[in-house]
């Protein structure tokens, strides 16, 4: 097991610079990831996150395809909105919802369409793929704090835990999402 790498340019990122940085790798097909979304949402401003894709066909068999989605989005500039779209709404991940978004965030349907499909989009979805497994990643989402992965939810708070209380079968997964 490797560690994470350090902060690419081309990651996509999310919070205050000098806050701590988290790196998640997460699937858009994943209800856990969706869950630790929004739980990461509540701490909002508090922490620098880094998204990156752990996209395995096996698991589900649009997970590639939304990944790939989210980074034909994120060519416009629209990582962010089209990201937290797909976790608002985790059942519309077929190719006409994914159309309908990118046209609902402004973005150039066909542009999106086309970028979504190329080699580039596809290279950089594996290589964050890739790159999780190495350094030890076996489900999503997993957190690495300081390069090494962390078995838990980053900042939750007492008033997190009794808003939002455990995931749904962590114990199963040998996880515990809070602190």
């Amino acid at each position: 097991m490797c560690g994470v790498s350090d902060l690419r340019s081309d990651d996509h990122v999310r919070g205050p610079e000098g806050a701590e940085l988290v790196v998640v790798y997460a699937d858009f097909t994943c209800p856990h990831c969706a869950l630790a979304h929004a739980r990461l949402l509540e701490r909002e401003g508090e922490i620098r996150r880094v998204f990156r894709h752990m996209a395995l066909k096996a698991k589900h068999p649009r997970a590639v395809p939304a990944a790939q989605a989210a980074e034909a989005a994120a060519l416009q500039g629209a990582f962010w909105p089209f990201h937290d779209a797909l976790y608002d709404d985790p059942g519309r991940i077929e190719d006409p919802h994914l159309w309908a978004l990118a046209e609902r965030l402004g973005l150039d349907v066909d542009r999106f369409d086309a970028d979504r499909r190329t080699e580039a989009v596809a290279a950089r979805v594996a290589r964050d793929t890739r790159e999780a497994v190495l350094a030890g990643a076996m489900t999503t989402p997993t957190f690495f704090r300081d390069g090494r992965p962390t078995t838990i939810i980053p900042f939750a708070t007492s008033e997190t835990k009794q808003r939002s209380g455990p995931l749904p079968n962590a114990g199963q997964r040998g996880r515990t999402y809070e602190q």
